[in-house]
């Protein structure tokens, strides 16, 4: 058996269940730390699971760490991340227990030099294009005058991100001064209360509570917008080595500038080259998604954002040196790299359930390889009882009948 792994998670992506399935087949025990409701807890991937509590959900993630007594700590959010890296600043300053619970994430995350440069998406640009990895002019905008002067010397449209935001929130694309200038007041408003509630109860999504009660104003970055296609990379990275790594084009996104529904599986060696020397410079230890245009004139990898956590193909077992909880795990373990063998031949993937909900008629959903996890029917019927493409709401009643003519169909 190899090191215990914790997921660490503030929300309810599906993808985390499935990275728990993943570190489960690569033969370790894994505990969860999620919210309640947690589409994970559908499985049967964990040994045990533990509630963030979303008021405090440093103290609940911080306990749970502890309970667990996991060896390798992964965040699946980006809220997570920040966390973590939020509890190892208490503990290096605390007691030798504090050390104990600080080395368990210098091992899981890496180097915490690094930490801050990980955390902001202008830093990391700025140590990209100092690798020589093609990268946006970016910049930290804190007014709108500061917003005209950075566009008066970057010309073309622009892209303005927050700090801490993923699946295509809080990213807002402007063509001309007086967009970006809207797009700007709008995204630097502390969330306001209607937001805040619906989050918090309806979606179990405490993480706007803080801002909204301290009437904080995110950190809001302006980058130059590059034509083109969208291409990630997700690795498994160990003491700044990037051990294995999966490359996708985006055919299909499940909605504007959001999560992939359906992807191509691709090998660019300047994707992976890049990936590389930012887990070496960043000294990089788990689970990473890096973000990439393909040039729309030469098809050629800019670098617009990192991720600093397991994104949504890291549980996809495409063989050796393509499955990354298997090379974590024996590097984790110090063992070689196991030789494993792809759960498909096909290149282009269709993501369950997104492309389910894109369009449940969708040609990729037979045409491509659908990754359903059958092997755990009430995740599946889990993940269809959402809200679908059409904006109705499918019963339970309807629901449970609808999954089990699904599976019956697919034995």
């Amino acid at each position: 058996m190899g090191p215990k792994v914790l997921l660490v998670t503030t929300n309810r992506w599906y993808a985390t269940a499935r990275l728990a399935m993943a570190f489960r087949k690569a033969g370790v025990l894994v505990d969860v730390v999620c919210p309640a409701g947690h589409p994970v807890r559908q499985t049967t991937a964990f040994g045990a699971v533990y509630t963030v509590r979303g008021i405090t959900p440093l103290a609940s993630i911080r306990s749970a760490i502890q309970a667990a007594r996991a060896e390798i700590v992964i965040p699946a959010d980006d809220l997570a991340r920040t966390i973590l890296h939020q509890i190892h600043a208490q503990c290096a300053r605390q007691s030798a227990a504090g050390a104990a619970l600080a080395s368990v994430l210098e091992r899981s995350l890496g180097e915490p030099s690094c930490f801050s440069s990980i955390d902001s998406r202008s830093a990391l640009i700025q140590i990209a294009q100092a690798e020589g990895i093609a990268a946006p002019a970016t910049g930290v905008v804190r007014s709108l005058d500061e917003l005209r002067a950075w566009m008066a010397e970057n010309a073309g449209p622009v892209v303005l991100k927050t700090d801490g935001t993923s699946g295509g929130l809080g990213v807002k694309i402007a063509t001309t001064l007086e967009e970006a200038e809207t797009a700007f007041q709008r995204l630097n408003c502390p969330p306001d209360a209607l937001r805040t509630i619906k989050r918090a109860l309806v979606d179990n999504d405490w993480s706007l509570v803080r801002p909204f009660a301290g009437r904080r104003s995110p950190v809001i970055n302006v980058q130059q917008f590059i034509p083109g296609g969208d291409a990630t990379i997700a690795v498994a990275c160990w003491q700044g080595r990037v051990l294995a790594s999966i490359s996708v084009e985006v055919l299909r996104t499940w909605k504007a500038k959001g999560p992939a529904s359906v992807v191509r599986v691709i090998h660019n060696p300047e994707i992976l080259m890049a990936a590389q020397k930012l887990a070496a410079r960043l000294h990089l230890s788990g689970l990473y998604g890096f973000d990439f245009v393909l040039r729309e004139t030469s098809g050629a990898p800019v670098l617009i954002e990192m991720n600093p956590r397991a994104t949504q193909t890291a549980h996809l077992p495409l063989g050796t040196g393509q499955d990354l909880p298997a090379a974590l795990v024996a590097a984790a373990a110090g063992e070689p790299m196991p030789e494993t063998v792809s759960i498909t031949d096909k290149d282009v993937i269709a993501l369950f359930p997104l492309e389910w909900l894109n369009d449940s008629a969708s040609p990729y959903l037979t045409s491509a390889y659908h990754d359903v996890p059958w092997e755990e029917p009430r995740l599946v019927s889990l993940s269809v009882k959402t809200k679908l493409s059409n904006g109705g709401w499918l019963t339970y009643d309807t629901l449970d009948r609808l999954t089990g003519r699904w599976l019956r169909r697919s034995r």
